[in-house]
């Protein structure tokens, strides 16, 4: 099959991703905020679930100057466009420290170590996983339609892999919808701790479109709920200054702290 591509430039150009054209998923602001989501300066490994063509983890590790990034992509089309984004001219400053890992997430134990995605290796786990219900809302492509919608227990099985290869102490990071905030916490479990919301508006006046959680492995503090992030002000096409500077690498988006 022949698939057209694009070359997408992020944070002002400073990297650029391969992203398939009419099939598939393309990236953009989710994951531009997902990666805004990993914090700290030192060296650190980070882990992206889920990655398809790396739009995420190649922020991590642009922002990031002492940040290693494996890129985790099931399928084998998504995982070559993630290669391409990797091997790009114009990303030779990080194609160093990113690698990419063709493997399930939801696989489990020996099977999951087996692919490469071993016990207690990353300081950062960061997930866009597939969230929209594949009955009310399925996409006509069948790659695009598995890269958007969520099967049964899938947020259990992607975060149990998050547990497990996460240090103690690591931070898990995820985008989602709003609807899913019971299942997310649900399968958190006594695996994290400390979790934290902040719901995504477009507007102040509109429902949010999105949640930004992150969470804690091993943490036993109670969770809380951030001051909404709003996209546009009132009238507005434009982002609002912190969400643009997120969006284009220059600013992160810390934990609270406690």
């Amino acid at each position: 099959m022949t698939v057209t591509e694009t070359v997408d430039a992020f944070h002002y150009g400073r990297f650029h991703v391969v992203q398939p054209k009419g099939v598939g998923h393309r990236s953009g602001m989710d994951a531009m905020l997902l990666a805004a989501l990993v914090t700290g300066e030192g060296p650190m490994r980070v882990a992206d679930l889920g990655a398809g063509a790396g739009a995420a983890g190649l922020a991590v590790a642009s922002r990031i100057e002492k940040a290693e990034v494996m890129l985790v992509e099931r399928s084998p089309l998504m995982a070559d466009f993630a290669r391409k984004s990797v091997a790009l001219p114009s990303n030779a400053a990080l194609a160093g420290r990113v690698h990419v890992l063709e493997a399930d997430v939801s696989l489990a134990g020996k099977a999951r170590v087996a692919t490469g995605l071993a016990d207690e290796a990353f300081d950062h786990v960061i997930m866009n996983p597939p969230f929209n219900d594949r009955i009310y809302n399925r996409p006509p492509d069948a790659l695009k339609a598995e890269a958007h919608a969520m099967d049964g227990d899938l947020f259990e099985r992607w975060i149990r892999t998050a547990g497990a290869i996460l240090k103690p102490g690591g931070q898990l990071s995820l985008i989602a919808r709003p609807q899913s905030i019971a299942e997310i916490i649900a399968a958190c479990g006594r695996r994290f701790g400390g979790i934290e919301i902040t719901a995504l508006h477009p507007r102040a006046d509109e429902a949010a479109l999105r949640i930004l959680v992150t969470a804690i492995k091993g943490r036993r503090t109670s969770l809380s709920m951030r001051m909404p992030l709003v996209m546009h002000d009132p009238g507005q096409h434009a982002f609002t200054p912190f969400v643009k500077d997120l969006n284009n690498g220059l600013a992160s988006y810390p934990r609270l702290r406690r």
